[in-house]
């Protein structure tokens, strides 16, 4: 074992200690150094080959398992280990949210440094497979080959393939033949589709050369049974494209929205596109304790229906509300919270950034008979000010879920300045709510924290945090 890694170094028998960020697991080195490693469980003892180092840790991989961890479980997806989704599929679930939970209290604590009640139990996922209701698979003409097919030498006469980015690799697709994240029909759905494509001597996308005709797959699913196809085409061949959508349309005839783009852009993303109505209505219906939601191609909705129903039940919960109360929904998306706990409040104002979000926000409102809320567009550090204040009214809840990031500094400084009695405070990563946690800490003290599983198999975690006004 060399001190310097002026080549790559295996270290023997090391213990996985931790479950450490971005779904990797953490081990010692001998001399004290960390070492990340994917694909292991805490509790494996395992020979690891390092392939980079850094000035306080390497990287590496297990090349032999001495002892496997009795935390470990068998990985039910044949994709596991390439594919860079479900990282913590070979770990047992009641682990999984262990770790979740730690890593939740970590943050508060160590970044936070703000004190903190007894946490409440994380909240786990009654389903742990097929519970997302939206998901985007890439086309490729060159597909990710895997280490056997590369040894082989073996020339294939079909590169062509539709699944998932290989991680760090934005021109290389793993062909995914079943994936254990969405409900039926959605493997049927691309499978077919490849099938169909194959057979039909149809393009797929070459992010490379920039051609192709088949370029991405998006598919939603809702509560309701509702359900959303959208392909995006890079070539504009009407015939080829009528080809695909025709197929579609019989093969699948329970499609509520079959939809299509024409995308020839440098990237894949939706939101500036125009958006084609094949067959059907542009949008499905979700539906959250009687409430009905349109979903249309590029809403924002949370990707695991039944746990945004108990991540919204919680968030309620820690407002408190009686029926009196002025609540502010801070980055409201499409205004789901909002009317959530709307009908304990006296009324509800959402902010909200993107102007489409707030349209179907105003529109869900509509659909639902909801009279007490009501929709602004605006960057929150710029709309969320004394006048809006003096316009509105002083809130006596915040509610606010902003995106990773966190919170603006000048968002915080105007919640401080107004200084609602109560703030609820969501979040996907507990490391940027800890600093805005510590930013608000000489007003507001913590009196509830309670996690939610919402990404099964993966290291992602949801927390809500009560704050209330000191004395």
């Amino acid at each position: 074992m060399g001190r310097k890694q002026t080549k790559k170094v295996v270290f023997e028998n090391v213990k996985v200690l931790d479950a450490g960020a971005k779904g990797v697991s953490v081990a010692k080195a001998p001399e004290g150094q960390v070492i990340f490693i994917p694909n292991v469980v805490p509790g494996d003892v395992v020979d690891v080959q390092t392939f980079k180092k850094r000035k306080s840790y390497f990287e590496g991989k297990a090349i032999k398992f001495h002892s496997f961890s009795e935390h470990r479980v068998d990985p039910v997806c044949e994709h596991f280990g390439v594919c860079g989704g479900c990282k913590w599929q070979n770990m047992k679930y009641s682990q999984q949210l262990h770790y979740k939970h730690q890593e939740v209290f970590n943050n508060l604590k160590r970044i936070g440094k703000v004190e903190l009640p007894e946490f409440e139990p994380i909240l786990g996922s009654e389903k742990q497979f097929f519970y997302r209701n939206k998901m985007e698979f890439g086309f490729s003409s060159s597909r990710w080959m895997t280490q056997e097919e590369v040894e082989s030498g073996a020339e294939l006469d079909n590169k062509n393939a539709v699944g998932f980015h290989i991680p760090k690799m934005w021109d290389k697709i793993l062909d995914i033949q079943k994936c254990h994240l969405q409900q039926d029909p959605s493997n049927a759905i691309r499978n077919e589709i490849r099938s169909f494509a194959n057979a039909n001597g149809l393009s797929f996308f070459n992010p490379r050369n920039h051609e192709g005709l088949l370029r991405t797959l998006m598919i939603r699913t809702a509560s309701t049974g509702e359900l959303m196809v959208l392909i995006q085409f890079f070539d504009n061949t009407k015939k080829e494209i009528e080809l695909v959508m025709n197929f579609l349309a019989e093969r699948f005839p329970e499609i509520t929205s079959l939809q299509y783009v024409i995308n020839q852009k440098a990237n894949d993303t939706l939101y500036d596109q125009d958006i084609i109505l094949f067959k059907g209505r542009d949008y499905i219906l979700e539906e959250m304790e009687g409430l009905q939601f349109s979903i249309n191609a590029k809403s924002f909705y949370q990707t695991n229906s039944e746990q945004a129903y108990e991540l919204y039940s919680i968030t309620r919960e820690f407002a408190g509300l009686t029926g009196n109360e002025l609540v502010y929904d801070l980055y409201t998306g499409t205004g789901t919270i909002a009317q959530f706990v709307s009908k304990k409040a006296k009324k509800v104002i959402g902010v909200e950034a993107v102007p489409e979000a707030i349209a179907d926000a105003k529109e869900n409102a509509k659909r639902n008979n909801i009279t007490n809320c009501e929709f602004f567009v605006g960057d929150m550090k710029n709309v969320f000010n004394d006048e809006f204040i003096a316009t509105h009214g002083h809130p006596d809840v915040i509610i606010t879920d902003p995106p990773r990031d966190g919170m603006h500094a000048d968002v915080v400084k105007q919640i401080l300045s107004i200084a609602p009695e109560k703030v609820v405070y969501v979040s996907c990563n507990s490391a940027t709510q800890a600093r805005d946690l510590a930013l608000m800490d000489e007003m507001y003290k913590v009196t509830r924290v309670r996690p939610v599983d919402m990404f099964p198999q993966t290291h992602h975690v949801e927390n809500v945090v009560l704050l209330e006004k000191r004395n």
